[in-house]
C-alpha cells in the first residue's frame, strides 16, 4: 500500500506542476466546472473584457458596467468507477482496473488539494462501494484507501444501471467521472442523461490485448462475465476486421457524445504514463472554463 500511495502522490505532484504552471489569471484550478455565477456590476476599467459589459445596465445612463462572476462554491467532484470482471484483463498488475484505481486515486488527490468535495461510487451489476461526498485531503485517502482493498461481489457489468443509480443519487450539478471500458450493451440513454444534468468527463480504459489480438488459430476463450468458455478462429482477417471496428465504433460513439453534450473524452492504455495526457485534458477544461467566462 505504500509504494502505491507513493506511487499516486507522484502523479499527482506531476500533474498540478505542469497544470498551474501554465494557467494565466485566477483560472487555476484543474476541477473548475464550466458553471460561474454572477455576483455584481462594476465601472469599466480600461483593459476590462468588452464581453464582459452589461448593456442594459449601462443603458441606463449611469456609465459603462462589467459583469463580475464568481466560482459557484462547494464543487463537487463524483468518481464513477467501473469495477466489473471486464475490466480485469491486462498484463501482471497491469489491468484496466489497477489503471482505472491509479487514475481515480490520483484525482481524488487534486481535487482534495483544491478544497473540492469528493465522492466515490463503484459499480459492477450493482452497487459495490459509495462513499458520501466530503472535502479534505483525509477523504482522498479514505477513498483510495477502499479502491485497492475493495474486492467485487459481482463479476457482471451493467452500465445502464450504473449510470440511473448515479442519476438518482447526485442531485446537485457535479462534475463527474467515469471510469471504465465501456463494454456493455444499451446504456447510451442514461449516459447522455448523465452528460445533460452533469459536467461530465469519460476516461475510456483499454488494453491492447483487446484492440490487436494475435493470430493463434482457432482458440478456445474464457468470457470471465459469463465464465464460459468459446471457441475463436483469431486468424481470420473478419474476425481481427470485426474486433477492430468494434472497438473504433465504441470510441466515435463516446467522442460524439461528448462534443454534443459539452463534456470531455480521454482514452487510456494500460502500461502507459498516463499523467501527459490527464494534463492535457486539464488544459482543455481550463481553456472551456475562460472561453465560457469571457462569453458570459
Amino acid at each position: 500500500m505504500k509504494k502505491i500511495l507513493a506511487k499516486i502522490r507522484n502523479y499527482e505532484i506531476r500533474i498540478r506542476k505542469a497544470v498551474h504552471g501554465q494557467m494565466r489569471g485566477n483560472y487555476n484550478s484543474i476541477f473548475k466546472g464550466a458553471g460561474l455565477e454572477f455576483d455584481e456590476v462594476r465601472l469599466y476599467q480600461y483593459g476590462d473584457d468588452v464581453r464582459r459589459i452589461d448593456w442594459n445596465v449601462s443603458a441606463k445612463g449611469s456609465g459603462t458596467f462589467v459583469k463580475i462572476f464568481k466560482e459557484e462554491k462547494e464543487q463537487t467532484v463524483f468518481f464513477l468507477l467501473d469495477v466489473s470482471h471486464s475490466q480485469d484483463i491486462g498484463s501482471g498488475n497491469d489491468t484496466k482496473l489497477e489503471l482505472g484505481k491509479e487514475v481515480c486515486g490520483v484525482l481524488a488527490l487534486s481535487a482534495a488539494k483544491e478544497d473540492s468535495q469528493i465522492g466515490l461510487i463503484c459499480f459492477s451489476d450493482q452497487k459495490e462501494r459509495y462513499i458520501k461526498p466530503d472535502k479534505g485531503v483525509k477523504k482522498a485517502y479514505e477513498i483510495i484507501f477502499n479502491l485497492f482493498k475493495l474486492q467485487p461481489r459481482s463479476l457482471r457489468t451493467d452500465l445502464d444501471k450504473f449510470f440511473k443509480f448515479a442519476l438518482n443519487l447526485i442531485k446537485r450539478r457535479s462534475i463527474v467521472i467515469v471510469i471504465s471500458d465501456f463494454i456493455d450493451q444499451d446504456y447510451e440513454q442514461s449516459l447522455k442523461a448523465l452528460a445533460r444534468k452533469h459536467d461530465l468527463i469519460l476516461i475510456h480504459l483499454l488494453d491492447e490485448k483487446e484492440t490487436h489480438l494475435p493470430r493463434l488459430g482457432i482458440v478456445p476463450v474464457f468470457d470471465k462475465e459469463l465464465q464460459r468458455t468459446v471457441w475463436m478462429n483469431t486468424s481470420s482477417a473478419s474476425f481481427q476486421a470485426q474486433v477492430q471496428e468494434r472497438f473504433n465504433h465504441k470510441k466515435r460513439e463516446l467522442e460524439a457524445l461528448c462534443v454534443q453534450y459539452s463534456a470531455n473524452y480521454l482514452s487510456l492504455q494500460t502500461g502507459e504514463d498516463f499523467v501527459p495526457k490527464l494534463i492535457k485534458l486539464f488544459k482543455v477544461r481550463n481553456k472551456k472554463v475562460r472561453s465560457n467566462a469571457n462569453a458570459s
